[in-house]
């Protein structure tokens, strides 16, 4: 009998192929990494909506006592958010009657303070609806 040498593993064979364990997991990152960014950028809940304007309430003009004898007669509308419900406007006069009582005629005068006194308002006033007030519209400024 005669014996053959059978051929013996190269050393090729007896290892398995590096590195493909570790590819696999380098896809596996680079997918979530690309489903994370993806969802961030398209799907992600973006926060609170911009409110939408909704009903005017016009309120008559009231006359409000100034220094030095002085008075202002100011009408005022408010911009409620969309869905507001449907409150009357006592909280507005009374706030708006608060803010500009004992002012100096000279002072209401100038564009720029009157908005500073606006701006207050507003602030004052989404306080006192609780959010529901978006904005305030001078309807009548006369000052005497």
């Amino acid at each position: 009998m005669t014996t053959t040498a059978l051929p013996t593993a190269t050393a090729a064979e007896e290892t398995p192929a590096k590195g493909g364990k570790k590819k696999l997991m380098i896809i596996v990152v680079a997918l979530l990494l690309l489903g994370g960014a993806g969802y961030w950028f398209f799907l992600r809940p973006t926060g609170e909506a911009e409110p939408v304007p909704g009903e005017v309430l016009v309120m008559d003009p009231v006359q409000v006592n100034l220094a030095d004898g002085h008075y202002l007669s100011v009408g005022i509308a408010l911009q409620f958010v969309e869905g507001a419900a449907h409150p009357d406007g006592s909280q507005a006069l009374d706030t708006t009657i608060d803010l500009f009582s004992g002012r100096d005629a000279t002072e209401l005068v100038r564009s720029k303070t009157r908005h500073e006194l606006k701006e207050e308002l507003v602030t004052e006033l989404e306080h006192r609806y609780h959010g529901e007030v978006l904005d305030v519209y001078f309807t009548q400024f006369v000052t005497q």
